[in-house]
């Protein structure tokens, strides 16, 4: 027995164990090791800012919507004819006013560039002349291809008549599934 009491016994600072004592750990906070609030969150990295904000790319953000599954739910909402119908103008309206503010952004921008070039080209600046005359003709083939899909929406074509077409089909998935759903799954 006495080779257990070795474990028992009282050490030589004065102190017992804990086991003998019967005493317990101190409580010790839990703000001590864990912080409450919420951690900051990061901030999320600012998308870089494209040089041609207004430019053709907000013309094809426009037109690379999934309209599909907007006519799907707006069916679901409102199962009408005439609501696809007056949805479908609306899609019309919006992508002539997408249109209308590429092409207003653009004429701007030749505006100011034909300045630039005037004044560059007085100051002998030869290479920012050359630069600016790029930005130009880049800026006039942009305007080419928004009058172009200008020219195919009013003709029911192209790109522009594509939103058209998944929105539409979009709402006629949508009516099919409410005839799924609601007729064609009833028990007779």
């Amino acid at each position: 027995m006495s080779l257990f009491n070795i474990f028992n016994r009282q050490r030589l600072n004065g102190h017992q164990h804990a086991m003998e004592t019967g005493s317990t750990i101190p409580d010790i906070p839990e703000t001590t090791f864990i912080e409450k609030e919420a951690p900051e969150q990061e901030q999320p990295e600012e998308k870089a800012v494209a040089p041609l904000n207004g430019g053709i790319h907000l013309l094809y953000e426009f037109l690379d919507k999934n309209y599909e599954s907007k006519g799907y739910n707006d069916a679901l909402i409102n199962p009408d004819a005439t609501h696809l119908d007056q949805n479908v103008i609306a899609l019309k309206n919006d992508l002539e006013r997408s249109i209308r503010k590429v092409k207003t952004f653009y004429e701007d921008f030749i505006r100011q560039i034909n300045f630039h070039i005037s004044s560059r080209s007085r100051s002998g600046m030869i290479d920012t002349v050359e630069e600016l005359t790029i930005k130009k003709e880049i800026a006039e083939s942009h305007i080419l291809q928004v009058k172009e899909i200008e020219e195919q929406a009013k003709a029911n074509e192209g790109v522009g008549h594509g939103i058209i077409i998944s929105y539409s089909r979009g709402f006629r998935n949508g009516l099919a599934a409410i005839s799924s759903h609601i007729i064609l799954n009833k028990n007779f």
